[in-house]
Formats: C-alpha cells, sequence, structure tokens
C-alpha cells in the first residue's frame, strides 16, 4: 500500500511508474523529472522507485524504450494491413510518424535527443528496443522497394536511414517552430511521400 492508499502488485509498479513518468514529462518536460517527484505523483513511498530504477538516467532509458515500443506497434499495424495497397500504407505510415511525432513533441525528444544518446546514456534495456525498431523500418523498406513503391536500385540499408532522415527533420521543425508548424503537417507529409514514392517509379528508357 502506497502512503497515498494506492495498492500495486509489485509487477504492475514499474510498468505504473513509466506511465506518470511519461505523463510529467509530456506536461512539463524532461527536466521536471526526478525520481522524487516521481514517488509523489504515483502516491508511493520515496524509495519505492529505486526499487526498479537505481537513477534518474534508467527512468528516463525507460520511458523512452516505452515510446519506441509503442510506436513500433502503431508502425506494424499500418504495415500489417493487408486491405491497403503498399503505396497507400506508405503513405499512411508517413503520415503516421510524423503527426505521432507533432502529438508527443517531449517523449519524442527523449527518445532521440541527445540526453540520452550523445551523452551515451542509452541502457542496454533501450538500445534491444530502439534497434530493432530501425530494423524494421529496414524490412518496410525492402518491401515497398520490391512493391515499386520506393527506388529499387538503392541499397535497402542507406534509402531506410535517408527516409527515416527526412520524416525525423520535418518532425523536428514541426516540434521546434522553425519555418513550419502543425497546420503544414499534412502537406508536408503528402509531400515526402510523392517525392519518394515517384524516385520508386522507373523512368523509361527515352527520359533517361
Amino acid at each position: 500500500m502506497s502512503e497515498n492508499g494506492h495498492s500495486y502488485h509489485h509487477g504492475d509498479l514499474q510498468a505504473t511508474l513509466v506511465r506518470v513518468a511519461s505523463e510529467r514529462i509530456r506536461q512539463h518536460g524532461i527536466d521536471s523529472l526526478s525520481l522524487r517527484k516521481l514517488a509523489e505523483d504515483a502516491g508511493v513511498s520515496r524509495s519505492a522507485p529505486y526499487h526498479h530504477f537505481k537513477d534518474k538516467n534508467a527512468l528516463l532509458s525507460a520511458v523512452a524504450a516505452k515510446g519506441f515500443s509503442d510506436w513500433h506497434d502503431k508502425a506494424k499495424h499500418i504495415f500489417g494491413d493487408k486491405t491497403a495497397s503498399a503505396p497507400v500504407r506508405f503513405r499512411q505510415f508517413v503520415h503516421a510518424y510524423i503527426q505521432w511525432a507533432a502529438d508527443n513533441p517531449q517523449l519524442y525528444e527523449l527518445m532521440f535527443g541527445r540526453t540520452l544518446w550523445q551523452s551515451g546514456n542509452a541502457t542496454e534495456e533501450l538500445k534491444s528496443v530502439a534497434y530493432p525498431s530501425f530494423q524494421f523500418q529496414v524490412e518496410m523498406t525492402r518491401f515497398w522497394q520490391q512493391q515499386g513503391v520506393l527506388c529499387s536500385t538503392q541499397d535497402p540499408l542507406r534509402l531506410a536511414q535517408v527516409t527515416w532522415g527526412t520524416l525525423h527533420g520535418i518532425a523536428r521543425l514541426v516540434i521546434d517552430g522553425v519555418y513550419a508548424n502543425s497546420s503544414h503537417l499534412k502537406e508536408m507529409c503528402d509531400c515526402a511521400a510523392d517525392v519518394f514514392i515517384q524516385a520508386g517509379v522507373s523512368v523509361p528508357s527515352d527520359q533517361t
């Protein structure tokens, strides 16, 4: 039983703490989070978070890992929808990625920003979720190449990097408000999808 009367099973508390930490980050930003504030928000003793996270970095890595997992599930749902054609699924993926980033700016910053990656603080738990998420991007890219949606002459890994890099750049422009805002989302997504899809269309030999 917590100090505020909430009762948690031991196995549920870690997931609850990650959820509560994610909500604090969403509302107040990464810098607002601490294990002490997390305990207060979750209504547990101050020592309770330390049973699951050795420090703030471990907690942030767990929040970021949950973010990658949630996005990966969303991407798999889009990609696995066999009722939609390959080009439609690619376009949906582009829209979903940038919209998801715009809807979760603080979490997106944590997932891809310097707090964890440039400082070398990403935990093995985080890496074990983040890296497969990118590998799935490579798998999707290879499929879309085979379907003629994306350029088939490019290396799938490099094309996946460029595609993701483009979407990441658009997402950052929107999140940071640099010459773009949320009202431009649809047009930018459509433009990005059109550019990549057009690049995947074979050019007739008399036009090369």
